[in-house]
């Protein structure tokens, strides 16, 4: 309630003049009379406030906005906080009756993430935009970027880097091997490779799927491989191959009448073939070839001819060298034909050829008496004067 105080003075007429206090709310009957009543009131200085606006009721209109009484309300710009009064007075001291000021508004500080980072335009400021970023070998995922909002909160920031790149691994490079001479098989070696992760270098396994270096590789070609693993599960492999070649020759085709033998694979590179005749035939060429690096047979081509054997000849001496080193003889003598021992053996003999053949043994026969012996080598018959020498 307003207070008022009222003086009479009688000068021949009553003079009344009524005064409001100050701050009373009077306001008189116009602005001028407003100015000259209060005249020499102290003002407050002008409200000014940066990044926002303000808004004064004066006890007597706008004009006077900053006058005693005077009560302003300040509010800031979007992405300003009020630090201070939200209202002021202007009070008699000509002061306003608190602080005020619109600061901008600050997010907290982002969280780094691991194996990352990020980049602001305007630090953790109002509408400031931050972009994430990671390392080398790590993705993102997550918010890309995160910008501070006028509630001082961030609209992200969950952001994650995360190693999903696999190592990098380089296969070895082995050329193609050739075996040595008389072997089938090879041995490899070469050098472990060496893995390398992109994010952090550190791997925790090398598997190998195959023969291990230093093995035997035998004929043919053979696939390989190497697996490697970092810490975050992620694995890469390589793969390479593996050719051993083993030098053969055309293999070799057994004489008629002959039979041959061969170590190793037979056809190799190194490989030696021994060949031998069938009883009644001579071996012409070479009794043993070898498969030499040219891929070629040594030696001369193997045949067996039949045995050549010279009834003319003068003594019995001469008859028996043609079968040195070349035949065993077995000379069956029997007075005549009819002889069962003779009948007997003969029969035996007969039943044995192929194995008497194979151990290279030929058969003479010497049978009857002179004049009327007669001597023979399977179907040839031995001059008499050469069948009484034998006997």
């Amino acid at each position: 309630m307003d207070t008022w105080l009222c003086v009479c003075v009688l000068l021949g007429i009553q003079l009344c003049c009524c005064f409001g206090y100050e701050g009373s709310g009077f306001y008189g009957d116009d602005e001028d009379s407003y100015a000259r009543r209060y005249a020499g009131v102290p003002w407050c200085a002008p409200v000014k406030v940066k990044h926002g606006q303000v808004s004064c009721q004066a006890p007597r209109g706008e004009r006077y906005k900053n006058v005693l009484g005077t009560r302003c309300k300040i509010r800031c710009n979007r992405g300003y906080d009020m630090h201070g009064h939200h209202e002021i007075l202007c009070l008699s001291n000509k002061q306003w009756s608190g602080n005020y000021a619109c600061r901008e508004v600050r997010c907290p500080k982002l969280q780094v993430p691991a194996n990352g980072g990020y980049k602001c335009s305007d630090g953790s400021y109002f509408n400031s935009r931050c972009q994430f970023f990671c390392s080398p070998g790590y993705s993102l995922r997550g918010d890309k970027s995160a910008t501070c909002l006028y509630n001082h909160a961030w609209s992200g920031g969950q952001t994650l880097c995360v190693d999903e790149e696999p190592p990098v691994i380089k296969c070895p490079s082995v050329k193609e091997r050739t075996a040595e001479p008389g072997q089938l098989t090879a041995r490899i070696t070469w050098d472990t490779p060496e893995g390398k992760d992109t994010a952090d270098g550190i791997l925790t396994d090398v598997e190998l799927k195959g023969k291990p270096p230093g093995s035997y590789f035998p004929e043919g070609n053979h696939k390989l491989s190497y697996t490697v693993f970092d810490r975050a599960g992620n694995k890469a492999t390589c793969r390479f191959n593996i050719r051993v070649k083993v030098k053969r020759c055309t293999p070799l085709a057994v004489p008629d009448n002959a039979w041959m033998r061969c170590d190793s694979a037979g056809d190799n590179y190194g490989a030696t073939c021994e060949l031998r005749c069938l009883g009644g035939y001579e071996l012409q060429g070479s009794a043993a070839r070898v498969c030499q690096s040219t891929q070629d047979w040594s030696g001369q081509e193997t045949v067996c001819a039949p045995m050549k054997i010279n009834m003319m000849v003068r003594s019995a001496a001469a008859l028996l060298d043609q079968f040195y080193e070349k035949r065993r003889l077995l000379i069956i003598s029997a007075p005549t034909a009819a002889n069962h021992y003779y009948r007997f053996q003969m029969t035996n003999l007969q039943h044995a050829q192929c194995g008497l053949d194979l151990r290279h043994v030929t058969v003479v026969e010497l049978v009857g008496m002179w004049p009327a012996m007669v001597g023979r080598i399977r179907h040839r018959l031995i001059p008499p004067p050469l069948a009484l020498q034998l006997r």
